[in-house]
C-alpha cells in the first residue's frame, strides 16, 4: 500500500537515524542530517571548512573535489575516490571518510607534496580551482602512488581552470611519474627553469591520513532513515527491503550518485519527498561472469564497470570483447572522473537521455536489461557482435555531453562479407535512443562494399531525419553525422575484413609537452625579473586563501536570492509574493520601492533582469522562496536578440563611431581586385570560477555600510552602492581580499549584485530595525543569466588589393551586440575600431562601428575589451586576400605588416616596434618551413583528416591608470562626487583625534568639514602605525594628513588651472586615463581536423611575446598561456546559445564548454622576446594580461587552412566564410563532400541562436 502526500509529511515529522562519518580524521555524528543538503554545504557552513569551493553546483568544474574513502567488504580493501562535493548528498556518506584539502596539509604546519608542487610549478593563478585540482591528484595518488601521465590526464577530466592554461599544472604533477619531461633538442635556445624540481618534497605514501579503523569493522547492515524538512531519505540494506519501499512509495526516486536527481532538484525546481538509496544493496552491486556475458548490478558505478571490462579485455579472446572495448571507449569520454566514480550503470540507463553515451552501445549490442516486477534492475552484457564500434561526437572531447552518439554492430555469414545481422543505433536523433531499423533491414544479405555504403548513406539520410526546429538545433550537422559515423564504421570493418583484424585501435590521450624561454637576469639580489612563485600560491593549494564567500558567517546573517524576469521584453503588471513569504525562514522581499536612493525603473528588457530579491535565514530557503514569486507580465514587442534582429529593427545606441585615414574611394580605384566578406564572432562567458559574491554589513551609524565584494572595481562598487542608498560615497566601504577570476566580468557587472545586497541590508536596518548582514553568492546558472559577457560582433568588409597581395584599401563596418544597456560598450567598440588593422599598414582605411541595442543581459568587459573582435575580422579579410591571390597566407601577412615609424589609422607613431622580431623568432621557434612541408605531405596522404598551419601577429594598445592616491602616514580618498574619506594611523578613544584630523583636511583642501568622513583606523589602509600615545598623535597624524592633502592639491593643480572658476567636484571629475604603448606577439599553430566529424586536435603552438623586461617570467608566461587558452575557447569552442525569446540555454559547464586539460596543444612553446625594454612602464616591463589572447586566432586560421585543403578535394576553391567559434559543426559543414549533399535542410525555424 502506498503512502499519500499527507502521510509522507507525517513520516517527515518522525526522528531519523544518526549519520556517522569522518572528516579529515575527525568523527562526525550528525543527529539531524538533512537529505537536501550536499556535502559541500555541510563542510562550508557547519564545519567551517571553506577550502572546498563552489564553482557550478552541477559537478562540471571540479572546484568542489575532495576524496571519499570507504571500506569495500567484498574486496577487503579501502577504496579512495575523488568526488564532487556539490552533488554528494550528505546522507550518502554514512560510514565514509571524507578528506578535504585542509586535511592533507597547511602552510602553518606542513604542506603535502601535491600542494607544494602545483604552487612551486606556477600552476595556480587566481587559486579558486586549485584545491579541487589538488584533491583530484591526491585521490589518484592514494590509489596509484606512481601514476602515468595518462592516469593524471584522466584524473583531471572533471576539473576546469580558467587562468593557467593547464600546462604548468600537468608539468608540476608530471614529477610524480617515472617519465622525465621531454626536451626539444631543435630549439634555438635552451629552455630556462621556472622552478627547481630538486626542491620538491618526496611523496611518502606511509605518511597519509589513516583510514579510521572503526569504519573497517564489519557491521550488520540495517535500514537507515534520515528525516529532513521536506525529504525522507531511506537507505535499504537488501533487495527485498528496496522492493517493499518502492511499493510503499511508488513515486520515490532511486539515488546512487545523485548526478541526475541532484541536478533536477537544484535546477529544475523539482521536489522528491522520498529518496531511496540502494547503493549498498549487495544484489545491486553484483559483478558476475557467466557463459553468456557479465552480469552487472544496477548500483555498480561506471568506474567499477570500467575496471571490470578492462580486466576482461586483457583476459578474454579479442573477438569476445568487441562490445567491452566499445563501452570502454565511451566511458573514457563520459563526464569527469568524479562523476564516473559515483554514477551508476542502472541510473544511466533509466535516465533514458536522448543523448546517452552508453544506451546506443547497449542497444546495438543487444544487451539484455532485466527489470524485476517492482523496480530493481540488472544489466546483462553479451559477447555479441563480430565487428562493433561506438562513436561520440561532442563540442569538447573531455567531459562533454554528446551531440550525436552511436553504436554499430555487424555480424557476417561465415567466411564471407555478406551481412547476416546488423544493428545501428543513435543517440541525439530522437527523444530516446533509436535503432535505424529500416536501414538495417535494407542491408541484410548484402555484400560489405561500396554499393552497400551508398545504399546505407541514402537510407540513413531518409530515416534519420529531424525537424528544422528540433530541440538542440544543429540539424544539418546532426543528420550529416549519422552518415559520417556510419562511413567511419564502414571503413573500420572493411579494414578488419581485409586484415582479419579483431583488435580495436583506441584513441590515446596525447601527453602535452612545453618549452618556456625567457631572458635570465644575472643579478640574483634583484628580485625583479626572476620567476618567483605567486605569493598566495601555497595558500591557494592548501585552501587557506580566503575568498569573499569564505568569510565566516556572522551570527545573525541572512542570505539573499535574486528574483529575475522570465521575459525578455515586458511590462510588469503585478508581483505576488504570498507563496514566497510562507517559505520557512523568509524575512523580506526587496523590490524597487525599497531603494532609498537613485533607481531607474521601466519595463524588463532581458531574461534575467533583476526584479527583486528574497532575504531569508538560509540560502536554500531564499532560493526556494525566490522561485515561488509569481510575476504577471504584459509582453512587449519586438524581442531583439541577435545583431541581425537589431539591424532589421534599426535598434542602435548612439553614438555611431567611425575612423578614417587616406582616400578610401581612390584606394579602391587603384586596386587590381576588390573582394567583399562577412564574419560573425560569437560572444563568450567570462566563466570565472568564483561567481559574483557580496556580503553587506550595515554599521548603523550615519548610514554606513561595509561591503565585502568579489569585484575588480571597488571604487565603482562603492559609488553605485552609495547612489542606490542615497548616501555620500564616504559612508560606504568596499573591501576586496582576492577574487577567483574576473577577466573583466567583475569590472562593472558585479555591481548589479552588490547594490541589491546593500539595499537589502540597508532596508532591513532602516525599516525593520534589524541590523543583520546579508550575503549572496550567485549560483553558476544565475551568474551566467544576469551578468552578460563578451560582445558578439558582426563585420562586413570591402578590401582592395593588388595582384601581389598588397592591401591598398579597406572599408569595415562593425556591429556589436551590447545587450540591454550601454555599460562599457562604447569603449569596447572604439577599441575594436582601434584594432581593425591588427598589425597591417593599410594606406586607405575606413571603419564604422554600431552598438546594437538588444534584449539580452548587458554585455561588458572581457579580456581584450573589443580588440580581439576587431583583429579577428582583420585576419578574416587578410585570409581572403591570400586565398584569392593564390599566395601563401604567411607571405601576404608579412608583406602588409607595419614597420618601425609607421603611423596607425589614429595617427599614433609606432616606436620600439618589435613585431618583426617576434615574427622571425616565432618562425624559427616553430620550425615553420619544415612544419609546412610536413603538413603538405600529410594532406596528400590522407583524405578524411587534414592538417592546417597558420602564423598570426598581434598589436595590442596598452593604457594604464595614473596613480591618484598614495599612501603615507595618512590616506585621503577623493571620490568622483567630491566627498572625501580620510584614514590615518591614530585611533579615536574619546580625545577628539578624528575631529582634529577632519579640521586639518578641511583647511588644507579648502572644502567644508561635511564633505569629509572618517570610518576607522585599519591596517589595510595605513600600515605600520604607531601607538596612539605620548600626546603626539595630533602632531604626527596631523602632519601626515596635511602632507597627503598637499600632494592631492598638487596633482589636481593642472585641473584647477584649466578651469579656475570651477568647483571642487569639477576639478576631481576630470582626472583621466592616457594611452601609452603597444604590446606585440606572434603565434604559429598547427591543427588536424577530422573532415567527417568536424573534430580537431591542436598539435602545436609556438608563441613569441614582447613583454618588455619581464618583472616575473613565471607569472608572465602563465599570463601568456592562460590568455592563449582563453582565446582558444573564444575562437574554437565556447558558444552561447539563446532562444528567439532571449532565454539563455548555456547556463553552466554542462552546456557551456570552456577549454579543458585535453585541449592544450600537444606541443606548446612560449618565448618572451629578449632585449626589448619598454621605457614607458615600470622597470621597462610591458602589460601582458590581455594581448596574448588574440594569438589563439592562429588555431582558428590553421583550422581554416585545413578546411581549405579538404574543400579542394571536393573541387571547391577560393574564399569561404567561417564564423567564430570554429566548432565541430561549423568545421564539418564547411568540409563539403558527397555526404553533406545527402542532407539538405530548408530552414524555416532556428530555435537555438548562437551568439
Amino acid at each position: 500500500m502506498s503512502f499519500t502526500v499527507e502521510e509522507t509529511k507525517i513520516k517527515l515529522q518522525s526522528t531519523g537515524d544518526d549519520l556517522v562519518f569522518f572528516v579529515n580524521g575527525k568523527k562526525i555524528t550528525e543527529k539531524n542530517a538533512e537529505p537536501e543538503i550536499t556535502l559541500l554545504t555541510y563542510l562550508r557552513r557547519s564545519l567551517g571548512l571553506t577550502g572546498t569551493k563552489l564553482g557550478c553546483a552541477e559537478g562540471g568544474c571540479g572546484a568542489c573535489t575532495l576524496m571519499v574513502s570507504k571500506y569495500h567488504p567484498h574486496q577487503n580493501r579501502i577504496i579512495h575516490h575523488a568526488v564532487n562535493a556539490c552533488l554528494a548528498p550528505l546522507c550518502s556518506l554514512h560510514h565514509c571518510a571524507v578528506t578535504t584539502v585542509e586535511g592533507i596539509g597547511s602552510v602553518a604546519s606542513k604542506l603535502h607534496p601535491v600542494q607544494e608542487r602545483i604552487a612551486k610549478a606556477h600552476g595556480s593563478q587566481c587559486g579558486f580551482c586549485t584545491p579541487g585540482i589538488v584533491m583530484s591528484m591526491y585521490a589518484l595518488l592514494r590509489s596509484n602512488p606512481q601514476p602515468s601521465m595518462h592516469d593524471i590526464q584522466e584524473a583531471f577530466q572533471g576539473n576546469l581552470c580558467r587562468c593557467t592554461g593547464y600546462r604548468p599544472i600537468l608539468e608540476g604533477y608530471r614529477t610524480f611519474t617515472k617519465v622525465k619531461p621531454t626536451v626539444d633538442d631543435n630549439s634555438m635556445l635552451p629552455a630556462q627553469k621556472l622552478y627547481d624540481q630538486s626542491e620538491f618534497m618526496p611523496l611518502d605514501p606511509t605518511q597519509e591520513i589513516i583510514f579510521p579503523p572503526e569504519l573497517m569493522v564489519r557491521i550488520k547492515l540495517r535500514e537507515l532513515r534520515f528525516v529532513g524538512e521536506r525529504v525522507l531519505w531511506i537507505q535499504p540494506c537488501s533487495l527485498k527491503e528496496l522492493l517493499e519501499l518502492k511499493a510503499t512509495y511508488p513515486n520515490a526516486k532511486l539515488v546512487v550518485g545523485n548526478t541526475e536527481v541532484g541536478i533536477e532538484m537544484k535546477f529544475k525546481n523539482l521536489l522528491y519527498p522520498v529518496i531511496l538509496a540502494p547503493a549498498y544493496i549487495p544484489e545491486l552491486n553484483i559483478i558476475q561472469h557467466t557463459q553468456d556475458g557479465i552480469e552487472v548490478g544496477a548500483s555498480v558505478t561506471l568506474t567499477v564497470l570500467g575496471d571490470v571490462l578492462r580486466a576482461a579485455v586483457k583476459k578474454l579472446p579479442a573477438h569476445q570483447t568487441e562490445v567491452f572495448k566499445a563501452v570502454l571507449e565511451q566511458l573514457r569520454w563520459f563526464a569527469g572522473q568524479q562523476i564516473r566514480n559515483v554514477a551508476a550503470v542502472g541510473g544511466n540507463i533509466m535516465t533514458a537521455s536522448p543523448i546517452s553515451d552508453l544506451n546506443p552501445v547497449f542497444m546495438a549490442a543487444g544487451c539484455k536489461l532485466t527489470v524485476m516486477s517492482k523496480g530493481a534492475t540488472f544489466l546483462l552484457l553479451f559477447f555479441c557482435g563480430q565487428y562493433f564500434s561506438a562513436f561520440k561526437q561532442s563540442p569538447r572531447k573531455e567531459d562533454d555531453i554528446a551531440i550525436v552518439t552511436s553504436g554499430m554492430n555487424v555480424l557476417f555469414k561465415e567466411k564471407s562479407n555478406i551481412v547476416q545481422s546488423i544493428r545501428i543505433s543513435y543517440g541525439g536523433m530522437a527523444p530516446v535512443t533509436v535503432l535505424a531499423t529500416a536501414t538495417c533491414n535494407r542491408l541484410l544479405n548484402r555484400q560489405w562494399n561500396e554499393e552497400l555504403l551508398e545504399q546505407a548513406c541514402t537510407s540513413l539520410a531518409e530515416e534519420m531525419s529531424l525537424s528544422p526546429s528540433a530541440p538542440g538545433g544543429m540539424v544539418t550537422y546532426r543528420r550529416t553525422l549519422t552518415i559520417s559515423l556510419f562511413y567511419k564504421f564502414f571503413l573500420t570493418v572493411q579494414h578488419k575484413l581485409a586484415l582479419d583484424l579483431r583488435m580495436e585501435v583506441f584513441n590515446t590521450l596525447d601527453s602535452p609537452s612545453g618549452v618556456q624561454l625567457y631572458q635570465v637576469h644575472i643579478n640574483s639580489d634583484d628580485v625583479v625579473g626572476h620567476p618567483i612563485m605567486h605569493l598566495s600560491a601555497l595558500k591557494h593549494a592548501t585552501g587557506e586563501a580566503i575568498y569573499c564567500d569564505d568569510i565566516p558567517c556572522y551570527e545573525n546573517e541572512l542570505r539573499l536570492a535574486l528574483v529575475t524576469s522570465t521575459k525578455a521584453h515586458a511590462l510588469i503588471k503585478s508581483i505576488d509574493t504570498s507563496d514566497a513569504m510562507e517559505v520557512p525562514g523568509v524575512v523580506a522581499f526587496i523590490s524597487a520601492k525599497d531603494i532609498p536612493g537613485s533607481n531607474l525603473t521601466g519595463p524588463v528588457t532581458c531574461v534575467g533582469h533583476i526584479v527583486g530579491a528574497i532575504v531569508a535565514d538560509t540560502q536554500a530557503h531564499a532560493q526556494r522562496a525566490a522561485k515561488a514569486v509569481k510575476i504577471s507580465y504584459e509582453e512587449l514587442h519586438p524581442v531583439i536578440v541577435t545583431i541581425q534582429d537589431a539591424i532589421a529593427n534599426k535598434s542602435f545606441y548612439q553614438p555611431v563611431r567611425s575612423m578614417e585615414r587616406g582616400d578610401v574611394a581612390q584606394g579602391f580605384k587603384d586596386s587590381d581586385h576588390i573582394l567583399h566578406g562577412k564574419m560573425h564572432i560569437g560572444g563568450q562567458e567570462q566563466f570565472y570560477l568564483e561567481t559574483n559574491c557580496t556580503v553587506a554589513v550595515p554599521r548603523g551609524e550615519d548610514g554606513e555600510m561595509e561591503l565585502f565584494v568579489s569585484t575588480q572595481a571597488a571604487s565603482k562598487t562603492q559609488a553605485l552602492v552609495a547612489k542606490a542608498l542615497g548616501v555620500p560615497a564616504n559612508r560606504v566601504v568596499c573591501r576586496v581580499k582576492r577574487m577567483g577570476g574576473g577577466f573583466g566580468g567583475k569590472e562593472s557587472r558585479s555591481t548589479i549584485l552588490s547594490t541589491v545586497v546593500a539595499v537589502a541590508a540597508y532596508t532591513l536596518a532602516f525599516f525593520f530595525r534589524t541590523k543583520r548582514p546579508v550575503r549572496c553568492m550567485l549560483d553558476r546558472d544565475e551568474d551566467m543569466l544576469v551578468t552578460g559577457g563578451r560582445h558578439p560582433f558582426f563585420g562586413h568588409y570591402k578590401v582592395g588589393y593588388m595582384n601581389n597581395g598588397r592591401v591598398n584599401a579597406l572599408d569595415v563596418t562593425l556591429y556589436s551586440n551590447a545587450g540591454n544597456s550601454m555599460d562599457l560598450s562604447l569603449s569596447i567598440l572604439e577599441r575594436a575600431l582601434f584594432h581593425m588593422d591588427n598589425s597591417y599598414n593599410i594606406p586607405n582605411i575606413h571603419g564604422t562601428g554600431y552598438i546594437c541595442k538588444t534584449n539580452l543581459p548587458s554585455n561588458s568587459a572581457f579580456r581584450g575589451f573589443g580588440g580581439p573582435q576587431g583583429m579577428m575580422i582583420a585576419e578574416s579579410w587578410m585570409c581572403d586576400v591570400a586565398l584569392s591571390c593564390g599566395l601563401p597566407a604567411e607571405e601576404v601577412r608579412r608583406m602588409n605588416m607595419y614597420k618601425e615609424g609607421d603611423f596607425t589609422p589614429f595617427n599614433q607613431r609606432l616606436d620600439q616596434f618589435t613585431i618583426d622580431l617576434c615574427w622571425e623568432e616565432c618562425m624559427q621557434l616553430s620550425d615553420f618551413n619544415m612544419r609546412k612541408e610536413a603538413v603538405e605531405q600529410y594532406n596528400r596522404q590522407h583524405r578524411w583528416t587534414k592538417r592546417g598551419l597558420a602564423i598570426i601577429p598581434t598589436k595590442f594598445g596598452i593604457s594604464y591608470t595614473a596613480v591618484f592616491l598614495n599612501q603615507a602616514g595618512a590616506l585621503v580618498h577623493v571620490y568622483s562626487d567630491g566627498s572625501v574619506l580620510l584614514t590615518h594611523g591614530g585611533t579615536e578613544m574619546g580625545q577628539g583625534l578624528h575631529t582634529k584630523m577632519v579640521q586639518v583636511a578641511s583647511k588644507t583642501l579648502g572644502i567644508p568639514c561635511s564633505k569629509i568622513h572618517i570610518t576607522e583606523t585599519s591596517t589595510n589602509t595605513v600600515p605600520n602605525t604607531s601607538p596612539t600615545a605620548a600626546s603626539v598623535s595630533s602632531d604626527l597624524n596631523g602632519m601626515a594628513v596635511y602632507n597627503a592633502c598637499q600632494t592631492l592639491l598638487q596633482r589636481l593643480q593642472p585641473c584647477i588651472d584649466k578651469n579656475p572658476k570651477g568647483c571642487w567636484e569639477d576639478w576631481v571629475s576630470i582626472y583621466f586615463l592616457a594611452f601609452n604603448y603597444f604590446s606585440y606577439g606572434v603565434a604559429v599553430s598547427e591543427v588536424e581536423i577530422d573532415c567527417l566529424t568536424g573534430s580537431h586536435k591542436n598539435l602545436h603552438t609556438s608563441i613569441v611575446m614582447d613583454v618588455g623586461k619581464s618583472l616575473n617570467p613565471a607569472l608572465d608566461i602563465g599570463q601568456v598561456e592562460g590568455g592563449f587558452m582563453q582565446g582558444l575557447g573564444l575562437f574554437t569552442l565556447e558558444e552561447l546559445r539563446y532562444s528567439p525569446d532571449g532565454y539563455l540555454y548555456t547556463r553552466g559547464p554542462g552546456m557551456y564548454k570552456i577549454p579543458s586539460f585535453g585541449d592544450i596543444p600537444i606541443e606548446l612553446k612560449v618565448s618572451l622576446l629578449r632585449d626589448a625594454p619598454n621605457e614607458k612602464a615600470i622597470f621597462s616591463s610591458k602589460a601582458v594580461g590581455e594581448p596574448p589572447l588574440f594569438l589563439a586566432a592562429s588555431v582558428f586560421y590553421a583550422i581554416k587552412d585545413a578546411i581549405t585543403v579538404a574543400r579542394a578535394e571536393s573541387g571547391l576553391t577560393g574564399p569561404f566564410r567561417l564564423d567564430s567559434p570554429a566548432t565541430p559543426e561549423r568545421i564539418r559543414n564547411a568540409c563539403e563532400d558527397k555526404f553533406t549533399k545527402l542532407v539538405c535542410i530548408n530552414f524555416h525555424s532556428f530555435p537555438w541562436l548562437p551568439l
